[in-house]
């Protein structure tokens, strides 16, 4: 080499050679790192870690520039199919925003029982009158036979925890429902807490969703309506409440792309999941695509809850699944809320990169 380039050039191309090298390695370790995570969530990640977040950006606002929210027309038979058709009568049906309703819109069927009793229902909904082609998904969920426990992803937050990265395989017996977990940290201008450890740092007045030693969950504003105690066991926070006291946040629809997370492209209507708590104590998750954050918050308000937050959003993150003892109570199999999710139903029985919630019978 030293005969045939001077040494100016020879430091440039050892250089190029050090950075390929370098390139490679790095993106080799995110594509192949564990879970289900797309190629393509993977690379926009380790682009937003490297300090290419306004390239992600931009080709974001292409793809959804190209391909836009649909406006008007009705749910494709996979969607609709997952209408109650034998809907469940101990909860009153959730009013539907668009008209007339479709058969058994906002009717709740039960798709868990524990103990014989309905513990998971469902209905689902479109979100507003224009979006009619979309269907959200409504979880509710009873705490009195229910235990909902906090588990980190390796990426987020990270680091090492005494509680694993997946649902384990010794962890699965009475398993009944998962669901994502909030933004990055670096996003969420919040903290993680888990059995005595921080990641990040814990923000007064932040949405939380806090988990209990006796199993039992809410939500609130941190050092306003919950707090550390010796029996919290998890926190997770995330942006600010959506619902307080039972009325939407005052901001719902002002600088969303700062309050409430950016979307892919900064896009109004998009993929979005969130969690709140009625004034009985019932757990409800909503989530689903083309939604606006208001829309969400209005879709929560009126599954009665009095308090919520929002979590994850965009279509790489956002899912819900319930689980289901098919002859072997120590391997129940997963089922997804909502069929258009892009996450695979079995997320959770392997390692994730983000953190969640795990539910299971008491």
């Amino acid at each position: 080499m030293s005969a045939r380039f001077p040494r100016a050039t020879r430091v440039v191309l050892l250089g190029l050679l050090a950075g390929t090298l370098w390139l490679t390695v790095s993106i080799g370790q995110v594509l192949l790192a564990p879970g289900t995570d797309s190629v393509a969530a993977r690379l926009a990640g380790w682009a937003r870690d490297h300090g290419l977040g306004v390239v992600v950006l931009q080709m974001e606002k292409l793809q959804y520039r190209l391909h836009p929210p649909v406006v008007g027309g009705a749910p494709p038979a996979s969607v609709l199919g997952v209408l109650p058709t034998h809907p469940s009568h101990r909860l009153p049906p959730l009013r539907p925003f668009a008209r007339p309703a479709l058969p058994g819109e906002g009717q709740w069927r039960t798709l868990v029982h524990v103990h014989g009793q309905p513990a998971v229902r469902a209905a689902f909904l479109r979100p507003d009158a224009r979006h009619t082609s979309y269907l959200t998904g409504v979880a509710w969920m009873d705490p009195k036979l229910l235990s909902f426990s906090l588990h980190p992803g390796f990426q987020e937050p990270g680091g090492t925890w005494p509680v694993p990265d997946w649902v384990a395989p010794a962890d699965r017996r009475g398993l009944v429902a998962t669901w994502n977990g909030g933004f990055r940290l670096a996003d969420a201008h919040g903290g993680f807490y888990l059995d005595g450890h921080t990641a990040g740092s814990l923000v007064e007045g932040a949405a939380s969703e806090v988990f209990y030693r006796n199993g039992s969950m809410r939500i609130g504003s941190w050092n306003q309506e919950v707090g550390m105690t010796p029996g919290v066991v998890g926190v997770r926070q995330n942006l600010g409440l959506l619902i307080d006291h039972g009325a939407i946040a005052p901001n719902i629809d002002a600088s969303h792309l700062f309050h409430w997370g950016l979307t892919l492209g900064g896009a109004y209507y998009i993929f979005r999941s969130g969690v709140g708590i009625t004034r009985q104590g019932d757990i409800v998750y909503a989530s689903g695509d083309a939604l606006s954050v208001g829309d969400l918050a209005h879709i929560l308000r009126r599954a009665g809850c009095v308090r919520a937050m929002e979590h994850d959003i965009n279509p790489a993150w956002v899912s819900f699944m319930t689980y289901h003892r098919a002859g072997d109570p120590a391997q129940p199999r997963p089922t997804s809320l909502l069929p258009d999710y892009q996450r695979p139903a079995n997320r959770y029985y392997t390692h994730t990169s983000r953190d969640f919630v795990a539910v299971h019978a008491r």
